[in-house]
């Protein structure tokens, strides 16, 4: 079951402005990911359960998040159907995010109270989103639309909140695009949790990568 509600999830969401995503088969190196996100003050984690046995390597991670890493908001990324959002809710997800916009999701999060965030392209969707109830909405693929698109959501949608994944990188003038143009938060993936960190097991750098990031984003929202 969920730790926290999903306006409490939200909440962090905000607070943060990132969310680092990534997925490993070994439950080892997750750890030592997580935890290298966690002390550079991450708080949200998507694990993006792409592999055979996600849910056995999600259910492991977050036992050890709740031990070990209190304040920790562990969610899941890739879920394609009700059925793996409920199971991954039942191993203890915060959130649920999701490629497209599945109104079978929306039904089973709503009904635990966990947030979902839908991947949408075009203003119906977001909209249609939001009568679903949903709180933050991901912009995928971040990179196709960009800041922009952002921008001319606001305009109509001033209430709307965007998680732009794909095409995010931890550089000032990246993340000042997006914040300017309005964001509630990013979600980032191979660009901070890099192939060659986990290819040299450079948690250290890892660290401090998430650390700057963070610091860049709330210097380019002040």
């Amino acid at each position: 079951m969920a730790q926290f509600s999903r306006i409490e999830v939200a909440s962090v969401m905000q607070e943060t402005g990132m969310v680092p995503l990534f997925y490993n088969k070994d439950i080892e190196v997750s750890k030592k990911v997580l935890k290298a996100c966690y002390d550079g003050g991450a708080r949200l984690m998507e694990f993006t359960a792409r592999g055979d046995f996600a849910h056995e390597v999600f259910g492991e991670l977050t036992k050890y998040a709740i031990a070990e890493l209190p304040g920790m908001v562990m969610g899941v990324g890739s879920v394609t159907d009700a059925a793996a959002a409920s199971r991954f809710m039942s191993l203890g997800a915060n959130f649920i995010v999701t490629p497209v916009l599945r109104e079978d999701i929306a039904i089973v999060c709503n009904r635990r109270k966990v947030l979902w965030s839908p991947g949408c392209g075009t203003l119906t969707e977001i909209a249609r989103a939001e009568e679903l109830g949903c709180e933050v909405v991901k912009l995928f693929p971040g990179d196709i639309y960009g800041p922009n698109f952002v921008k001319g959501i606001k305009g109509p949608q001033p209430w709307t909140s965007i998680m732009p994944t794909g095409g995010v990188s931890p550089t000032k003038e990246n993340l000042k695009g997006w914040f300017d143009a309005g964001v509630t938060c990013v979600g980032m993936g191979s660009q901070l949790i890099s192939k060659e960190i986990l290819a040299h097991k450079d948690y250290k750098k890892l660290e401090q990568d998430v650390k700057n990031a963070l610091e860049i984003i709330k210097s380019v929202r002040n």
